[in-house]
């Protein structure tokens, strides 16, 4: 009924009257589900607390748009996919080439969105399907491609050597934030490189001491202040390697033996070390996870646990192997895969946020149009200023940490499946690839664009972008940006005039565990594009837990699925149960018996529904009695309640104004004023019964209308029995008017 009424669309709410042309209007843009499977209670309670938000202010008179969409999610869908491929026919991504695996992860894409779509429906969720997105379709690959373009002609994207996170499993880059840390222990080896050495260094990583081109020392440290800026020769057993000894004040002294072995291509800290220094790179690792020709001919092709095991041997039969003992360790792991990751040099794309460069048009308080300014200063500013507001306010803090700790966002991924880079290469002898390995010194003639360039022998760049660089441009690209943005038109209804009637969006609420993966990046790339940002307030709620409060899993046995939920216990029921006792930021704990306690409210719900028509069949609500004043004191309590309640909504204390209408409803309406109503109902004074007829009826149609963005399903069911012939359904039908 909702679907057919056309209602979830702002611009069938004005033609049909139940919101004014000039109305204000309240936008959510839809965090689109990976299309990797199925949703999960996470995201039904990211459904429940969207929804609320938007019945809310669309029974508010507003023009009101929940924009859907879904993420093709990149190298998550493909690892997927190619997992699949592998299990049933033992075949790689190359045993079938570039073609047949896009065609086969698309399929996959759409059965995992057909399936997807319908959860959200189940869950209530008041989507505006007919402008529904995807973030690999065309409208957004255009807006991808003008957006690199944009940052490619301001200097802001660059295509360089330098150290990335590699997967060898996946054989892609990642970012900072895909990279997890698993904790373990590991072997802490203390050695020295050689008999003359004049100290000890200790690692977990030994192989990686091959690729050593320094010793890092406090510059304070007495015990090494007199070795700074001297160079030893040493040999690991695979030829001459120098050694020179650098002063770092981030070196601490009383970790290990203050000493550290800087291995410049295989960490990020010593590779900013060797560009201070100015010390040689040398790659030990390649990107199969593999020693390189670097390492030695000993080590050439081995796997890096095979050499570690080698080079380790080779340490105790020098008489170099000090000590060994086992420590704590995060293993940093890829995020899709689980399988270590390498931190290797190699040629990428990167976003350079700490470069200046002129905005040309800003709506961004404190910074003008024409300003010199970096991509973290338009980051720090909206939050700084509260131009954009957090909620809960303690991760404004995180937020701040992790700008400190961006230096540049690498962007190309050695994946098919994903947004191509909008870049050609011709060259007379040879074609350019990205994965690390070109050859810097030859010519070849680059062009950026929107589509490719007139003439032959050009071959786009294979790479594909990070999903997370469209998925920064979801609020904008969503709305008709770019194609739309310059000719949308505010107040004047239709898609084309989205931009200007529903950009900045009000409200961007998501899980807290992507306010870096998402929040941050859409924030850098809104600021940049629009010089605007791209919502008002980012509301993060917590993950879904377990009643022991533990993760979710498989291998626990303690997944409760929303599909499962929804036909046993009611869409109604699922929703309260993630909205109730969950604050903003915090875990949540979840147990089907939580579940089925809020099915029982919706039957009390409805049983208190037919008790009050069933004794107020007689009474004509258009005829207000005079009220006693005991009704007078229940109408004055109910406006209390709405007072509360919207105020509640308005500040994002959900639960709050959930617990307040279920406490009011079963405990103050049904257990006490229904009670005392019987015997009013059943006695002699016609005006009191008259009085409390009434007042029974404006309390119902109250409460319905408060639980409506709650537990939509019942409450319009209710309303369809409650209203007149003539009235709009509940989810076009005003909100309680307050004082």
């Amino acid at each position: 009924m909702w679907e057919k009424s056309g209602f979830f669309n702002p611009d069938e709410c004005v033609e049909a009257g139940v919101c004014k042309p000039d109305a204000e209007s309240f936008s959510i843009v839809l965090p689109p589900p990976n299309v990797t499977g199925i949703l999960h209670m996470g995201h039904a309670a990211m459904l429940a607390i969207e929804d609320i938000l938007v019945r809310y202010n669309r029974m508010h008179g507003k023009k009101t748009l929940w924009l859907p969409g879904t993420d093709h999610a990149a190298i998550a869908t493909q690892s997927k996919v190619e997992g699949i491929i592998y299990k049933k026919e033992k075949k790689h991504r190359h045993d079938l080439g570039r073609e047949e695996l896009l065609r086969r992860v698309r399929q996959y894409a759409q059965e995992s969105h057909d399936t997807i779509t319908n959860q959200i429906r189940k869950m209530g969720s008041s989507v505006d399907w007919s402008r529904e997105a995807y973030t690999l379709d065309e409208a957004r690959s255009l807006a991808v491609r003008t957006a690199f373009k944009m940052m490619y002609d301001d200097g802001l994207i660059d295509r360089g050597y330098r150290i990335v996170n590699w997967c060898p499993q996946c054989y892609s880059t990642l970012s900072d934030d895909e990279v997890e840390y698993q904790e373990g222990t590991a072997t802490l080896y203390t050695f020295k490189y050689s008999k003359d050495f004049p100290f000890e260094i200790a690692t977990t990583r030994p192989e990686t001491k091959l690729g050593d081109t320094a010793v890092a020392v406090h510059p304070d440290d007495k015990r090494y202040k007199k070795y700074i800026g001297q160079t030893f020769t040493v040999d690991l057993g695979h030829g001459p390697q120098e050694i020179r000894v650098i002063g770092d004040e981030h070196v601490e002294p009383e970790f290990g033996t203050g000493a550290l072995g800087v291995t410049p291509a295989h960490s990020m800290v010593d590779y900013e070390m060797a560009q201070k220094n100015d010390l040689p790179v040398i790659k030990v690792i390649d990107e199969r996870g593999r020693m390189t020709k670097e390492a030695g001919a000993e080590y050439e092709g081995l796997k890096v646990k095979q050499a570690r095991e080698k080079i380790v041997e080779w340490f105790r039969e020098n008489d170099l192997m000090v000590a060994e003992e086992e420590t704590p360790q995060n293993l940093s792991v890829c995020y899709r895969c689980a399988k270590p990751i390498e931190p290797l040099p190699s040629r990428q794309w990167f976003i350079m946020v700490d470069k200046p460069f002129t905005l040309k048009h800003s709506k961004i308080k404190g910074i003008k149009s024409g300003s010199t300014v970096t991509l973290k200063e338009l980051m720090y500013k909206v939050v700084d200023t509260k131009q954009i507001g957090i909620v809960p306010e303690r991760f404004e803090k995180i937020y701040r940490h992790w700008i400190e700790n961006l230096h540049y966002w690498c962007i190309s991924r050695q994946i098919w499946f994903g947004h191509r880079i909008p870049v050609w290469y011709r060259s007379a002898d040879t074609k350019d690839g990205s994965s690390g390995t070109q050859n810097d010194s030859r010519k070849v003639e680059t062009y950026v664009g929107l589509k490719p360039p007139e003439g032959t022998n050009w071959e786009q760049d294979p790479d594909t972008l990070d999903t997370w660089f469209s998925a920064g441009l979801w609020t904008f690209s969503t709305l008709g940006w770019p194609d739309n943005a310059n000719v949308a038109q505010k107040g004047v209804p239709g898609p084309e005039n989205d931009f200007a009637n529903f950009h900045p969006t009000n409200v961007l609420e998501t899980g807290y565990d992507i306010i870096f993966f998402w929040v941050a990046r859409m924030i850098l790339m809104t600021t940049y594009t629009l010089g605007d940002i791209p919502f008002e307030n980012v509301y993060l709620h917590g993950l879904v837990r377990d009643d022991k409060g533990r993760k979710m899993s498989k291998s626990l046995g303690n997944i409760i699925d929303p599909l499962d939920m929804i036909p046993k216990y009611g869409a109604d029921a699922t929703r309260m149960s993630l909205v109730i006792g969950t604050t903003p930021g915090n875990d949540m704990k979840l147990s089907e018996n939580k579940i089925k306690g809020y099915k029982h409210f919706a039957n009390k719900l409805w049983n208190i529904a037919r008790f009050v028509t069933t004794n107020t069949t007689d009474l004509d609500p258009d005829a207000r009695e005079e009220l006693s004043e005991n009704d007078t004191k229940l109408i004055n309590e109910l406006t209390t309640l709405t007072t509360e309640v919207t105020t509640d909504i308005e500040k994002f204390r959900f639960y709050l104004a959930g617990e307040k209408l279920y406490h009011y409803a079963w405990h103050r309406f049904a257990d006490d004023i229904l009670e005392e109503s019987k015997a009013i109902l059943s006695g002699d004074d016609q005006a009191k019964r008259a009085s409390r007829q009434w007042v029974l009826r404006e309390i119902l149609s109250t409460i319905i209308k408060l639980l409506h963005p709650f537990m939509p399903f019942v409450t319009e069911e209710i309303w369809g029995i409650l209203k007149d012939k003539d009235d709009q359904p509940l989810i076009v039908t005003p909100w309680p008017s307050t004082p």
